[in-house]
């Protein structure tokens, strides 16, 4: 692919202030297990979840507000809005990213539109981003925002114990050097199936659909691995470099044993991630976005850098996206 001069210019996330532990969250639940199984078997130990009330463009505005506040911008310079969830937003129509822009007190001054690749939509946004700005049409927010913790039910442990709620927020502009996409790879597999599934309710009739895991760990793992280290390889070949290349790894985090197996498959120290999974659950497609943000908070991240990000979600959707900063 083409090199994609863009250069983030800010970002930021932000967490619905109830917090739960394991611990309570087994508590609310039908399940009998033990605390210490469940976070040995997920590597999650807490997770956000929302209250009512709380809604999506609310905590969306909250993360673009702390993205422009870094990026030194009005949210009126902003010239394309992109909301990334993957259950529906706030509401149906008109998209969640026009209420988005109303929490800014925008009118007029961008479009704004709603994208749902699964877990895989922040990549994909960003991918939509960086070619806008390419384009000319800069600077453009993305912002993702699950409440996943909305689309559970205590009888059903498996997805009760693993997700939470998160919103994180990248602000694109234009590279002022050799900052931008040095590859990228994005797929879609169908006839894998989804090993995750919800429902639309007016297809259903049933308001109250929950999400469901259709395949057993052990399936969803050897699938979302492959698909996940096929795209990263793929990406490395693009831009001619290796992983010894690459500064910083962005890897999706669905539960600790799968970023632990994934960081050993590409033989990744834990000191090239932010590990978040630990603290804020299974978040969807703000995974990559959230650990993004903090990682350029946390870490010693300076110009130049090269950031790997690999993901995978239900779909089957894949993708690898390597950017120098």
């Amino acid at each position: 692919m083409a090199h994609l001069p863009v250069r983030v210019l800010g970002s930021s996330s932000a967490l619905p202030a109830r917090r739960l532990t394991t611990g309570q969250v087994l508590a609310l639940s039908t399940s009998t297990q033990p605390p210490d199984l469940i976070r040995g078997k997920t590597g999650i130990d807490a997770r956000h979840w929302t209250s009512p009330g709380e809604t999506m463009a609310e905590l969306a505005a909250e993360a673009l507000a702390g993205a422009l506040d870094q990026a030194g911008l009005e949210a009126a310079a902003v010239k394309r809005l992109i909301f990334v969830n993957s259950t529906g937003g706030d509401q149906l129509l008109p998209p969640t990213s026009n209420l988005v822009m109303k929490a800014l007190g925008l009118a007029g001054s961008c479009d704004c539109f709603d994208l749902n690749n699964a877990c895989m939509g922040f990549l994909t946004a960003l991918d939509l981003a960086a070619r806008s700005v390419t384009t000319g049409l800069e600077p453009v927010a993305v912002v993702v925002v699950e409440f996943l913790s909305r689309f559970i039910r205590a009888d059903d442990t498996r997805p009760f114990v693993v997700f939470g709620d998160a919103a994180a927020a990248a602000i694109l502009g234009p590279a002022t050097g050799d900052e931008g996409v040095l590859g990228l790879a994005l797929s879609n597999d169908p006839t894998e199936g989804g090993s995750i599934w919800l429902s639309h309710p007016s297809v259903t009739g049933d308001a109250a659909e929950t999400i469901r895991f259709l395949h057993s760990n052990a399936n969803m793992g050897e699938i979302a691995l492959g698909a996940l280290i096929g795209s990263a390889r793929e990406v490395l070949r693009q831009s001619g470099l290796t992983l010894d290349d690459v500064d910083w790894f962005v890897p999706h985090q669905p539960n600790g044993r799968m970023l632990d197996k994934t960081l050993d498959a590409l033989q990744i120290p834990e000191g090239k991630i932010v590990r978040v999974v630990d603290q804020i659950g299974s978040v969807g497609a703000a995974a990559m976005a959230v650990s993004f943000d903090r990682l350029r908070r946390e870490r010693p991240v300076k110009a130049g850098d090269r950031v790997l990000f690999a993901g995978v979600g239900t779909g089957v959707a894949c993708g690898a996206m390597l950017l120098q900063i």
